[in-house]
């Protein structure tokens, strides 16, 4: 089974470059450009990863961080932000974020630290080297 990416971001562009990229990794994405949308669509596809914007009108991140955790704890996020904002990305650490990446982000960085998170989940259970 395909592995789920839900993109949160009010910038258009970036959801359909980051929709492009996963969708040519084999990710099955989604996109969203609110919290609302974001929540709705968490809770009909069961994202495994979601990419979410710090800064979103109406809902910010660390509020969609909160509620996608109530939804399903287990959900991987990372955070993206334009911003320097120490104490809001130690708070969505804090909250089960994995990590954050600064805007503009080199794209391979983001691409492989997907792809590391959702790789983890594919684990046989074998030991290498055993």
């Amino acid at each position: 089974m395909k592995k789920k990416v839900l993109i949160v971001d009010d910038q258009n562009g970036i959801r359909v470059l980051l929709m492009e990229v996963f969708s040519n990794e084999g990710y099955e994405t989604y996109q969203a450009s609110n919290g609302k949308l974001a929540l709705e669509i968490a809770r009909t596809h069961s994202p495994d990863l979601v990419l979410l914007d710090m800064k979103i009108p109406g809902m910010d991140g660390l509020d969609i961080l909160k509620h996608l955790k109530n939804i399903d704890p287990s959900i991987k996020v990372i955070m993206m932000t334009a911003y320097g904002e120490l104490d809001m990305i130690k708070e969505a650490t804090d909250l089960g974020a994995l990590m954050h990446f600064t805007k503009p982000f080199d794209i391979d960085e983001l691409r492989m630290a997907v792809n590391t998170e959702l790789k983890h989940d594919t684990s046989s259970g074998f030991a290498v080297g055993s």
